[in-house]
């Protein structure tokens, strides 16, 4: 296998939905077999897209919210990077990456649960969602990705 240092990390957004209680919603990937993993909306940034149109695009693809239903607040005021652990080096996104680079936007949920809809998108990525404690967030995702979600609750926190 080459050497996955030389590899490029993927553009990436995230978004950190919280509702009118300040409760972050995480949803859990129908692919993730290994645990009890949660995470918030994330997905890959198009070539020459936009960084807040993507973040809207992959919200509505993992959770049926629509752009009105999203009030922005906040974006992170660097990319977050990480990298995946060496069992998914070369499994993941063609193995053309060695893990993403992330911009994370804050939004305001201002909709119902009952405007999620899980299978807005073919497929699916999440079976099942909720609404969490931000402070619990970091406990919830999988272990390579805990620094980032502590940075973005971080730089968030205030804001919620």
């Amino acid at each position: 296998m080459s050497d996955s240092s030389q590899l490029p990390y993927r553009p990436c957004v995230g978004v950190m939905l919280v509702n009118h209680s300040g409760k972050a919603f995480v949803g859990k990937r129908i692919d993730n077999r290994e645990g009890d993993w949660w995470q918030m909306p994330q997905g890959g940034v198009d070539e020459g897209e936009d960084l807040r149109d993507a973040a809207l695009r992959e919200l509505w693809e993992e959770t049926g919210v629509v752009a009105s239903n999203v009030q922005f607040i906040s974006q992170t005021r660097e990319e977050l990077l990480y990298d995946l652990p060496e069992e998914l080096m070369g499994k993941l996104w063609g193995g053309k990456y060695r893990g993403q680079r992330q911009a994370w936007f804050l939004g305001r949920f201002v909709g119902t649960d009952d405007d999620i809809n899980l299978k807005a998108h073919n497929p699916p990525e999440f079976c099942d969602f909720r609404w969490v404690e931000p402070d619990l967030l970091p406990d919830l995702i999988v272990p390579f990705k805990k620094r980032v979600y502590r940075t973005v609750l971080e730089e968030f926190r205030a804001l919620i």
